[in-house]
């Protein structure tokens, strides 16, 4: 089967991660997913929540939070603040990055600090809790090398990369890395979040409006598998590289340089 893009089942949509998107965030990243677009921040503020004090908690905290921006639906999509509050939605979703970014950094190495995780969606088409965690976990890694190059941090508390991906049963096709099309229409949908390991931080799925088979589940759980371990090469390879450029003298044509990247992506 031919996907609506041109992808293969087990093929992932065009991958990219664009480092240092703020520049007084600690570590950024503008990371995406075909024509999903989010840009994550990762901030270390001195101090920790009260709770912590109050109940004698050693080392840092970690806590995220997620948005879509109203321009990043084809209607346009209400700021949360216009509501009074934070939808359900939003809610599980920035629940789900501030787990999964926990279960892989050690909060010990913080100190009395707090890491703050923004995701912000530019542009949706499936996916933006995927390419939040992905996204994230660079712009963390960026954050904490930061820290560690300016010797404010002895090592960097990020243990390993975490990444996530979706896959359905699209026409009773297992696929990987849904876009909205067949997101909105998949018979099953599943999210894997998982390290570098291939250790399971979670596991979201359930059939819509529909049952699935244990095999089903094997097969979506196998491409699951193969999306993680690509997505942690390509965090890894956008880390390294944004290591090397930091080293190079800053582009005098940033705005250029975030045309370009729109280009090749």
């Amino acid at each position: 089967m031919t996907r609506s893009d041109g992808r293969q089942a087990h093929q992932l949509r065009p991958i990219s991660f664009l480092p240092h998107i703020s520049k007084q965030a600690t570590g950024s990243v503008l990371c995406c997913f075909g024509e999903t677009q989010v840009i994550c921040t990762a901030m270390v503020e001195d101090g920790v929540p009260y709770w912590m004090k109050q109940q004698g908690v050693q080392g840092g905290w970690l806590t995220a939070e997620y948005s879509m921006l109203p321009a990043s639906t084809k209607d346009r999509k209400a700021r949360d603040i216009s509501k009074g509050k934070l939808d359900g939605r939003s809610s599980e979703i920035q629940r789900l990055i501030g787990r999964a970014m926990r279960s892989v950094v050690d909060l010990s190495v913080l100190g009395q600090r707090t890491v703050w995780i923004d995701c912000d969606v530019l542009s949706a088409d499936g996916g933006t809790r995927t390419a939040s965690i992905t996204g994230a976990t660079v712009a963390c890694a960026l954050a904490f090398n930061k820290l560690v190059a300016a010797k404010k941090l002895f090592r960097s508390p990020l243990t390993k990369l975490v990444a996530a991906v979706s896959a359905g049963m699209f026409k009773g096709e297992a696929l990987l890395d849904l876009n909205y099309f067949e997101d909105k229409d998949a018979e099953v949908d599943f999210n894997f979040v998982m390290t570098e390991r291939g250790e399971f931080v979670e596991i979201q799925g359930a059939g819509e409006e529909s049952t699935f088979t244990e095999a089903e589940f094997a097969s979506l759980l196998a491409l699951g598998k193969q999306g993680i371990a690509d997505l942690c090469q390509r965090q890894q390879a956008a880390i390294q590289a944004a290591i090397q450029a930091a080293d190079a003298p800053p582009s005098p044509n940033a705005l250029g340089d975030l045309a370009d990247f729109f280009k090749k992506a």
